[in-house]
């Protein structure tokens, strides 16, 4: 076995061991505490189960219905300005909206051009450097209850293109 199996191997029991022995120096009923949190996330689940089902809904019908291919077709001049390559838009258009679509667009992007290739470093660094902002939004606003959420998605749509033009320009630097 080598170092990394080794660290990999017994980092997380260690972790848990760590709080455990800490909480319980500190006078924390652990089990208890543990108790209440499992509560509060099923209670939390429950809450939020709403708005993931409209999300699912929503990708869904988004996906089906082509307009994805619309607002791909539609975004390639800018795009084609911008610097960003026209491959990858299908992953623009899909990564602020859902983590596992876009997971699957990178992988058709990687089975198609390669890994190493300059669309699958882009396409990689994009992953990294950008969010699923619908689900993230739906998440947090509708655990909290918030309805209204003012400039949060301008602001994280603005934040998500800087990603991506962030991943290109990296890519070029580093990789062209």
């Amino acid at each position: 076995m080598d170092v990394i199996e080794v660290i990999s191997k017994y980092l997380l029991p260690l972790f848990i061991s760590t709080i455990l022995i800490y909480g319980y120096t500190k006078g924390v009923d652990v089990y208890s505490t543990f108790i209440e949190g499992a509560e509060e996330g099923i209670t939390t689940a429950i809450r939020i189960m709403p708005y993931l089902v409209t999300m699912f809904i929503a990708i869904g019908i988004f996906r089906t219905s082509g307009a994805m291919d619309i607002f791909v077709s539609a975004l390639t001049p800018l795009a084609n300005i911008v610097g960003i390559p026209s491959e990858i838009l299908p992953l623009v258009v899909m990564r602020p909206i859902s983590g596992m679509a876009s997971l699957g667009i990178v992988a058709e992007l990687f089975s198609i051009y390669g890994a190493d290739s300059f669309i699958g470093r882009v396409a990689s660094t994009a992953m990294g450097s950008s969010e699923t902002i619908l689900y993230t939004l739906s998440i947090y606003f509708g655990s909290i209850g918030i309805k209204n959420t003012r400039y949060t998605l301008i602001a994280a749509f603005i934040a998500e293109f800087a990603g991506f033009i962030a991943a290109v320009a990296v890519c070029k630097f580093v990789f062209a």
